[in-house]
């Protein structure tokens, strides 16, 4: 947030915007999920459990063998 913003984080932000389409990281512990292909495919509030993250890396994960 703010004018100093590293790159990485501006192109989270437009990419996951947070609840009602804020832009702002609201805690250092948001998280985002990206794909192997570099898409944003998840944006999670700091009070997020790793359970609900588990849930999303496992539709992007492939099955073991």
């Amino acid at each position: 947030n703010g004018a100093d913003t590293h790159p990485l984080y501006q192109w989270l932000k437009r990419e996951a915007p947070g609840v009602l389409g804020s832009q702002g990281i609201k805690w250092n512990f948001t998280k985002f999920l990206v794909d192997a292909e570099g898409r944003v495919r998840a944006r999670y509030a700091p009070t997020d459990t790793p359970a609900a993250i588990g849930r999303e890396l496992d539709t992007l994960l492939p099955a073991a063998a």
